[in-house]
């Protein structure tokens, strides 16, 4: 059988392919078919893009990670209020629901850092890149006046990203003691102490 021209369609399309096996039936006993399955090719086509299903994940991986940024930078970036932007920032970070693809997504992957040092890169990579985001939304606000930190500024940033990544997972494994709602509500508890701003 011919092989696409067109190569980097076709890869790009087993790693959303992927991406959606791990999403839905988690990263544990991932099989070359469920990728198949899922791109709508034969095992062999998928081996043939990837020979090592490890390369694949890891490629799924730091799509994931990019995307999930993007999309973070998207809906803050361009709010000029560092009281609004960072409200906006905590709601960019937590799934919208415990079904939320790209949040599961993460988790999953997340899980191979203990394992393989490429991962642990990524997922350190992406702590230390939302770390930047709320970085520089505090500096922005001590700037203007809207917040007196009470905590140093790397600290509180770094807090904020392991609250909203915490109370993420609790809500994509279901915990019914903690939703959307009330993660955001206890996420910006925490912002409004450490900032002393009462609209956040």
């Amino acid at each position: 059988m011919a092989r696409p021209k067109n190569q980097g369609a076709r890869r790009e399309a087993l790693i959303d392919a992927a991406g959606r096996a791990i999403s839905e039936r988690g990263i544990a006993g991932l099989r070359i078919k469920d990728i198949a399955a899922e791109a709508g090719v034969s095992a062999g086509s998928v081996l043939y893009y990837y020979p090592d299903l490890d390369d694949l994940v890891f490629e799924v991986h730091q799509g994931a990670v990019e995307r999930f940024l993007a999309d973070r930078h998207s809906r803050t970036d361009g709010i000029a209020d560092p009281v609004a932007r960072l409200r906006g920032a905590i709601a960019s970070g937590l799934p919208a629901d415990p079904e939320d693809a790209a949040h599961r997504l993460l988790y999953e992957l997340h899980s191979r850092a203990d394992r393989s040092a490429s991962h642990a890169a990524l997922m350190g990579s992406l702590f230390a890149r939302e770390t930047a985001l709320y970085a520089t939304i505090l500096e922005l606000g001590s700037a203007s006046g809207d917040f007196t930190l009470n905590e140093p500024l790397q600290d509180t940033a770094r807090n904020l990203v392991t609250l909203e990544d915490g109370y993420g997972l609790h809500i994509v494994s279901r915990n019914t003691a903690v939703d959307r709602t009330a993660a955001l509500r206890m996420i910006a508890g925490y912002a409004r102490t450490v900032t002393g701003c009462p609209e956040l």
